[in-house]
């Protein structure tokens, strides 16, 4: 079962990432663009997902389109939950403890190619 440190040492494998803490909990930004954060409960958050929020470990990430968000929800909705706001899209939350290891590091690394600038992206590329 994944926990927030297999986010940080996922993310913070690549190049360019950095973490910040926010009022929300640890975020993750590659050269200054948010791709990952821990999910806070915020009022704005519709009721039934901030239930979720509150109980459990979430994490947000970018993702490339709405319809690959989409597409995530509706393959798995034990792991992704619907969507939390507008703000930020396209992005997708998931339950930590849900997903599979794999999966996680899938998303994550999509995630930060989503916000990385293109030479990091073709630097971590060439260096795998």
């Amino acid at each position: 079962m994944p926990e927030v440190d297999d986010v940080r040492r996922v993310v913070l494998g690549l190049p360019g990432a950095e973490e910040r803490q926010t009022t929300g909990g640890a975020a993750w930004f590659v050269r200054g663009r948010l791709f990952a954060w821990e999910c806070h409960p915020w009022p704005s958050i519709p009721e039934p997902v901030r239930a979720v929020i509150l109980a459990e470990a979430v994490v947000g990430a970018k993702v490339g389109d709405p319809d690959d968000a989409r597409a995530l929800r509706e393959m798995d909705p034990a792991v992704f939950l619907p969507q939390t706001t507008r703000w930020g899209e396209p992005k997708i939350a998931f339950r930590l403890g849900a997903i599979d290891p794999g999966h996680l590091t899938e998303l994550l690394v999509e995630a930060w190619r989503t916000q990385a600038p293109k030479y990091l992206v073709r630097e971590w590329e060439s260096a795998g």
